[in-house]
């Protein structure tokens, strides 16, 4: 069977390799872009409400998790969240920046990928969907790639293909599958940015469902101030989900739901209010459903005037710090990313080319690198992406 013959064949025509693809392709290299989906930049199309959060304004390396802290530093540095957004003004989208430096497209999320495909055909860039990804291999010299019936090589090879988070989007394991195949350590791979399960007494705050409040969310020494959503598994809004990335299954976290109280606020209000109660103290911050069983699980009942401040300041520490123990998360199938992933001890942080296996790079979010929620994980990917395409 004839073999097409390539420069660089990249797999996963997502955020990252189609960047990848776009770049190195307008490098003046041959690239062969691959995925088994019939669409290109499938979470692209979902992401930010179908407007697509694409990048974020105060990206920095402290804002990834990853074993190493450091790895993403160079990538980031080099292709900025400027430079993403002067991509997009050029291509004439119009954006809006929503809260805490997050872009998004005032139209659809259809213009990004749209806007990638338009930069990959100026780089000459063959792309071929729908087809089943067979064996791939390395001679010592070239990748070979069984496409569909099609045998595809290339001296070099990059696996975009994500991690399994979301797999109704036709995300799978394939970049952990090919990177053992190559000798190469996985971080263990698990959920991320996704929402967190109650169990036992705790499943009481379920009929909350629907109820949404501005709290700071804490594991350990990370927090995060934003807003909390109460669901009928557990909980969820953006606190939780940057909490998620940080937590491990058997650790608690806390929530303050006063975050701009003082600590003795319930009897300072006592003492300006002894009329009123635990329950209506807690209204004049919170959503009244949220107050009545906040209250209710204090057991304080009656006015304040008759509640001593050692109850009341306790009540107040514990509004503060209110002790959730998460049983579980919603699994891959709602979380918006994939913590862990590819070591990055297996590659420079400069190409990110395997150490081991010349010839091989791994990029975006099929790497141990996992952004904070709000447009950090794109711009990883087009950094990843940008950095590849320069070295291909």
């Amino acid at each position: 069977m004839p073999r097409d013959t390539f420069d660089a064949i990249i797999l996963g025509a997502g955020a990252a390799g189609l960047m990848a693809a776009a770049v190195a392709g307008q490098r003046g290299r041959r690239v062969l872009l691959v995925d088994h989906a019939d669409e290109p930049g499938k979470k692209i199309l979902i992401s930010g409400g179908g407007r697509c959060n694409f990048t974020n304004l105060h990206t920095q390396a402290d804002r990834y998790l990853s074993a190493n802290p450091h790895f993403a530093k160079s990538a980031l540095g080099r292709y900025t969240a400027a430079d993403f957004v002067a991509l997009v003004e050029r291509h004439g989208i119009a954006w809006h920046e929503k809260t805490l430096g997050q872009l998004f497209c005032d139209g659809s999320a259809r213009q990004i990928v749209a806007m990638l495909l338009d930069e990959c055909r100026a780089g000459a860039v063959e792309i071929a969907l729908g087809q089943p990804l067979g064996e791939v291999a390395h001679d010592g010299n070239e990748y070979r790639v069984a496409i569909g019936a099609r045998q595809a090589s290339a001296p070099r090879l990059v696996i975009a293909t994500g991690g399994p988070s979301i797999p109704k989007m036709s995300a799978t394991g394939l970049a952990y599958d090919l990177a053992r195949r190559f000798g190469l350590k996985v971080v263990e791979p698990r959920p991320a940015l996704v929402p967190l399960t109650l169990g036992g007494e705790e499943t009481l705050f379920r009929e909350l469902s629907g109820v949404a409040a501005e709290v700071v969310a804490r594991v350990g020494k990370i927090a995060f101030r934003e807003a909390a959503l109460f669901t009928h598994r557990g909980l969820s809004g953006p606190a939780i989900l940057q909490i998620s990335s940080y937590w491990r299954h058997g650790q608690p976290i806390a929530v303050d739901f006063v975050p701009d109280a003082a600590p003795d606020w319930l009897a300072a209000a006592k003492r300006s209010q002894p009329r009123t109660t635990v329950r209506r103290a807690l209204a004049a911050r919170l959503p009244d459903r949220l107050a009545e069983v906040l209250a209710d699980r204090l057991g304080l009942a009656g006015e304040l005037a008759n509640l001593a401040d050692r109850r009341l300041d306790e009540a107040a520490r514990r509004l503060g710090g209110w002790a959730f123990n998460p049983n579980g998360s919603e699994g891959f199938a709602k979380a918006e990313v994939t913590a862990g992933g590819i070591s990055t001890a297996e590659f420079s942080s400069q190409t990110l080319e395997a150490r081991r296996v010349p010839g091989l790079y791994a990029i975006g979010e099929a790497v141990d690198v996992t952004g904070w929620l709000g447009g950090y994980n794109f711009q990883w990917a087009w950094a990843s992406g940008w950095a590849v395409g320069q070295v291909l």
